[in-house]
């Protein structure tokens, strides 16, 4: 344990067995911990749990560009394609632009169906 608090430490101030700790741990490792379980371990630490989504990009504001250029993606090019069967197509240059534009937008928004 990175304080240095032996099993038997943590198990007296939790009231529970040394067995009972361990048994913890294997459910924290296995993901199959309470949240519950979490606080009143930290609690007999001293501690206080903090838990939180933290998105794959790295940031929220990464994330939001994402689904906002994925979803400008599809608008634009859903609507290219109308074009190109009036015979009116869009070069590749224009419709770039078109998704950078609609990104833009749809980050400022944020409409709820960027999370469709």
């Amino acid at each position: 344990m990175a304080l240095g608090m032996t099993l038997q430490q943590l198990a007296n101030k939790l009231s529970i067995t040394k067995q009972g700790v361990k048994e913890m741990e294997l459910r924290e490792a296995e993901g199959a911990i309470t949240l519950k379980s979490l606080r009143e371990a930290a609690k007999a630490m001293d501690m206080e749990l903090v838990y939180g989504f933290v998105p794959i990009a790295g940031t929220l504001e990464k994330h939001i560009e994402k689904k906002s250029s994925e979803l400008a993606k599809q608008i634009v090019l859903r609507t290219s394609n109308n074009m190109k069967l009036e015979d009116q197509e869009n070069s590749n240059d224009r419709i770039k632009k078109a998704i950078q534009e609609r990104t833009a937008i749809l980050k400022h928004e944020i409409p709820k169906t960027l999370w469709d």
